[in-house]
Parts: C-alpha cells; structure tokens; sequence
C-alpha cells in the first residue's frame, strides 16, 4: 500500500471516529449543563434576566431536530420595577433540517404549555415585550412558519396606561377547530378608560398548517361603545408583519379610537364605517374606506406609518353630501339634535345645555397630548353640502399635522356665487394653544346669502368681508374670548327696497305706506361697511356705515366673543326733508344665537310728550314739528372706505367689476 493511500486511510479513520465520537457526545450530552450559559447570554442580550429553571433536552442527531425547555422565566426591564414579563412551563420546538439547508427556517411543532404573559406599556409609551432596548420602534412579530402549533391554558395580562387599557385574556390554540375545538382562541375582558373592553379573537386549525396558503382569523373587539369587527388572514403564517383584513367599526365617535390604535381622529357623531385594512410591516393601510358619520357619507383610502418617532397619517378623503352641522363636533360642539339628525346621547346632551345657554362657541378642552403625539397629511372634499347656516355648495380642505403645529390651509367654501377661502392654524407645540383664522368671503351675492322666501328680495348687492383672529386656548370658546383681530364686511354697491330704506331712518310715514302698498321699488346701496376691531374677545365696531339713496346709516356696537353677546345701535339720516321721522335708533342686543331687534322707545316717548307740549300751547300744526327732519345728512366717502378695506385685505376689487 502506498504511503499516500495509507494517509487517506488514516484520516477517514480519524473523521470516522471523531464522527461517531460527536454524535455520541450529541446523544448523551446533558444538556442542561448549558441552562446557566444561555440563560446569561439572553440576558446580556435582552437587558433583562433571563432564567431556564427546568430540565434542558436538545435532539440534535436527527433529519427533525428538537429542544424543550421547562419553566423559562423572563423579568421586566428596569424601567418596569420588579416582576416577570413571561414564565412558559414547558417550550417544545421542533425543526425540519433540509429546510435549514435551503436557507429558509420552518417549525414543525411549536408547543407552549401553560404561558403566562404580563405585558405592560408606561405613560412614555414604552414597552416590556421591546427586546431591543429601544433600538426599534414597534416592530412587529415575525415567527417562522408552523406547521403544528399549540398552546396549552395560556393567559395574557395587558395594561397600558397611555391608553387606560386593562385586559385579562385566556389563550388556547388546539389542533382542530370545531365546535368543541376552535383552533386559536384569544378571549379576554377588562376596561379601556374606565368602560368594559371585551376581546375575542379566533382562528383556524393549527395542525398542518401550510406556510404557503394564508392562516384565516376573525377578530370582535368592543370598548365602551365602540365595536369593531374583523376578517382575515396572515399570508404567511406566522409573519404577523403581513396581514390583511375587512373591518367593520361602529361607535359614538371616531376620537374613542384613540384607545385602541393611538391614532388621532377627531372627534365626530356616531359613525359606522368599513374597509379593507393591510399591514406591511409598520405602515397600515385602509382602502375602499366606506359608510356615514353621522349624516354624512364617506369615502376614500388612509394609511398610517407607526415607524416614525411619531405616527404619520396619509388620507384621502371624500364625501358626496356633506351635512354641515356634523362639523360642530370636530370643534367640541354637538350636531344638530332635530328630528333625523344623527347624535350620541353625549352630544345631544351637550346640545340641548348650550341651546339651553344661548351658546355658539364649544368650551370642550382640547387634547394637546394626542395632537402632539401624530404628524398627518389629509386631503377632504365635499361635492355637495346641506344644513348650512349659509348656502353652500361645495367644501375642500387641506390639512397638516407637524410636531403639534395643525394647518389647513386651504380652506375653502363654494358658494352659488362666490367663495369662502383662506387658512387656519392650531399651534399645540406650548402649553396653551394658539388659534389664528384667516378667511376671505369674495364675489358674494347678498340675494343668495340671505335670501328671504316671502315678499319679495329687499337687499341685493356684492357682498366681501375679511375675517383676520388670533387667539389663545384650551377650547374654541377661550380661543375666541382672547381673540384679537379684525372683521370686516363689505357692500361695494347694491340695491335696497325702498320701503326699507325709508325705515331704517324711521319715516313711518312713507315706510309704512309702501310696505302695506307691497310696493317692490328698489333705490341704490352706494356702500356699506363694517369694520371691526377685536381686542381680547370683544369685537367694537368702529365705523358701521350703510349709505342708500335717501337715508345714510351710522352705526356702532359690540359683540362680546367671551360671554356671546351683541349690543349694536343703528340710526338712519335722511338726505331729504321728512315730515313725518321717529328719531328713533334701531337696536340689535342679546346673544349672538338669538338676537333681539328694537327700537329705543324712550326717544319716541320723548318725541310725543314734547309734541303734545306744543299742541297745548300753540296751534295745531305745530304739533308736528317735532317729526320734521331737514335732511341734512350727506352721502358717504363709499370710495374712500371701500379702498380702506382693500388696503385691510378684503378683496373688494372683484367686487366692484361686477
């Protein structure tokens, strides 16, 4: 024999032996020698301690490979006192080697026997099931496929107090699903801020699982009001990164959703709507996006990124009809509560209390934390819009989410003719928010604005106006009684119906005469404008003026933004003599809701005490000299004050084309 063949016979000898001798070693290895070393190494690795109390058994000399461990305990991190995150009294794991040698890793058996979870999440969001040590942000779970899997008498404690959420759930997955045998059942209650929360979640048989065909799965989540149901599946089970699902959600209002996702939504009446939620990875997706909120119908698509430092929302959002009063409840307030309208309970009790206290404005304190804690990007559009205080016939908004900082801009109003448009801005970023408006009424028609349906149009006429407020507070209502600011409304030309005119300077006379004549004559609005001055909530109107052909009207008032009240006093001029005038100015006073329009009966009183003065002690024609106006008032500057509100930002040029 040749020596190179002796040296080939020796060292296959040498392997021979050195083979067997590691198998045998494989075979009668006690592995739990082992148990203090890995145990120390995860929790090196995890930051926590890591504990394997039981007996360590590893099959390794086989095409099926197997371990099982006995009572594996995992602490909390630090940060979360003392206390087990998990104890697990029996692991068994099983794996199919040849699928190792093609790179992709599938369980044959995972077998959990008596798990027992204790998860919580703290007020700063962190989490005890984070094994990163904050290096990750939410990442999802991803197993491997598994072929058969089981959990024997699990049990789950989650609490989270960002959100309020206490639950106490069972956790059972058998290998059948039937009546008697469901498969995977997660079933559990408890409270999400301070109202029942009730979770039950299901899914197919758990024996021969296919890791190429989607694990089905139907979820029934309730909380307080809210109910959510679902119906899906994992493509690959069980990557709980992938997974899509139809969802159903019901409620009295769409910010309750806040507790159960942490994404911000405002606050709406009752809704009901439904779409194909996805999850890939940390970006979640609802498509087909469908049903009403309250009396508005919906559409659209909606994803959010939960990678990010904080969430990031993407919409695209639509209505066919939008019912305008549902609006009120973004700001705090209650929609409309007559017959037909859609409201919670809540909000019809919050309706009736302020309808009750004459009030507008919502005093609803704003939750700063939940706007601090998203960014969004959302586009809104309404092709149509009813129950309007004005006629409108169309909305669109576009509004961002930075940091605390909310913007819409643009706002935009369409009207028959004419448009409301402009921005507004949420500043949450300190501790009292700040409120700043900007809206532009342009190309308007007064016919259309206030259109009256008996007697004939008594005011026609371009119509512009510039609201310009900055405010500071918690809630609409403090907002707008710290607000300062300017409004102005203005009247570049139009026409007025005689009769009118001729009683805003009281000439009851000729008024009155062609009021009962029902005549429809008309006479020029040369202008009319009103300009207010806002200084801590109280808006004064500083220049009120209403110039028609025969009468000017001078004005002045307040209305108070903090208590919602007006208190307006309007005297009419005649340009011509007047035998019989009341000088007798117009009131506008009481809350802004209902407002109550009078005459000072006090200057007519006096008026006919001085007449019958007269009468007695002169002749009887003198009795009516107290009524005679010479008419002296001349016509306003209309085009000096019309290019003082350009100058203000009232877009009166396009007006004045018309």
């Amino acid at each position: 024999m040749s020596r190179r063949r002796k040296a080939l016979v020796w060292t296959g000898g040498i392997l021979g032996v050195l083979l067997v001798a590691t198998a045998l070693f494989l075979i009668l290895f006690d592995w739990n020698y082992l148990r203090g070393p890995i145990s120390r190494f995860a929790s090196m690795r995890t930051g926590r301690e890591v504990a394997i109390e039981g007996d360590l058994n590893v099959k390794l000399w086989s095409l099926t490979p197997s371990a099982t461990v006995g009572r594996i305990r995992i602490g909390n991190p630090k940060w979360a006192g003392a206390g087990q995150m998990a104890r697990i009294e029996r692991l068994h794991v099983q794996i199919q080697a040849l699928d190792l040698l093609r790179g992709r890793v599938v369980l044959l058996k995972l077998e959990l026997a008596r798990p027992n979870l204790v998860l919580l999440r703290d007020r700063q969001g962190r989490t005890t099931w984070d094994f990163s040590n904050g290096r990750k942000k939410d990442e999802p779970l991803r197993l491997p496929p598994v072929r058969r899997f089981v959990i024997e008498d699990g049990r789950l404690k989650f609490t989270d107090a960002k959100r309020k959420i206490v639950l106490d759930a069972t956790l059972d997955a058998s290998e059948t699903r039937s009546a008697a045998n469901r498969g995977f059942v997660m079933a559990g209650k408890g409270s999400i801020n301070a109202a029942p929360f009730l979770l039950n979640v299901t899914g197919g048989p758990l024996l021969n699982v296919d890791p190429d065909k989607p694990y089905p799965f139907d979820a029934d989540i309730r909380a307080g009001a809210t109910r959510v149901l679902a119906k899906g599946a994992i493509p690959k089970p069980f990557d709980l990164g992938q997974f899509a699902m139809n969802v159903t959600a019901n409620g009295p209002d769409l910010a309750d959703l806040y507790d159960l996702t942490g994404v911000t939504l405002p606050n709406t009446p009752p809704y009901r709507l439904s779409g194909r939620m996805a999850r890939d990875g940390t970006v979640w997706k609802i498509a087909r996006i469908g049903g009403r909120v309250g009396d508005t119908d919906l559409a659209g698509e909606l994803s959010v990124d939960t990678g990010r430092d904080r969430p990031f929302m993407k919409a695209d959002l639509r209505s066919k009809l939008l019912d305008f009063d549902d609006l009120a409840t973004v700001f705090g307030g209650a929609p409309a509560v007559g017959k037909g309208e859609t409201a919670s309970p809540e909000q019809a009790a919050v309706a009736r209390q302020m309808q009750a206290q004459h009030r507008l404005l919502p005093d609803a304190t704003l939750k700063v934390d939940r706007i601090r804690a998203m960014d969004a990007d959302v586009r809104y559009a309404a092709i149509s819009v009813r129950d309007a205080m004005l006629p409108l016939r169309s909305a669109s908004v576009h509004v961002k989410l930075d940091a605390g900082l909310l913007t819409a801009d643009p706002v935009s109003f369409d009207l028959p003719q004419g448009r409301i448009g402009g921005a507004m801005r949420l500043n949450a970023r300190n501790d009292t928010p700040v409120t700043s408006v900007d809206l532009r009424l342009s190309n308007a028609r007064l016919e259309q604005l206030v259109p009256i349906k008996a007697g004939g149009t008594p005011l026609t006429g371009s119509f512009v106006g510039r609201i310009k407020l900055t405010g500071a507070g918690a809630s609409v209502h403090r907002a707008a009684a710290n607000a300062d600011g300017e409004v102005l409304a203005v009247i570049p030309r139009g026409e007025i119906r005689e009769a009118f005119a001729e009683l805003l300077g009281i000439n009851v006379a000729k008024g009155l005469g062609l009021l009962l004549a029902k005549d429809q004559g008309k006479t020029a609005v040369r202008c009319a404008v009103a300009h207010f001055q806002v200084k801590n909530g109280v808006m004064t109107a500083n220049r009120i003026v209403f110039d028609t052909g025969p009468v000017l009207g001078t004005g002045r008032g307040t209305i108070d933004l903090e208590t919602e009240r007006m208190d307006f006093r309007i005297e009419g001029h005649p340009k011509e003599a007047r035998l019989i005038r009341l000088t007798a100015p117009i009131t506008i006073r009481g809350p802004i809701t209902g407002p109550k329009v009078g005459v000072e009966t006090n200057r007519i009183i006096a008026q006919g005490g001085f007449a019958a003065l007269l009468a007695t002690a002169a002749a009887p024609l003198a009795a009516i000299l107290p009524f005679v106006d010479l008419g002296l008032a001349k016509d306003a500057a209309c085009g000096a004050l019309i290019s003082d509100a350009g100058r203000e930002g009232v877009p009166v040029k396009s007006a004045a084309k018309r």
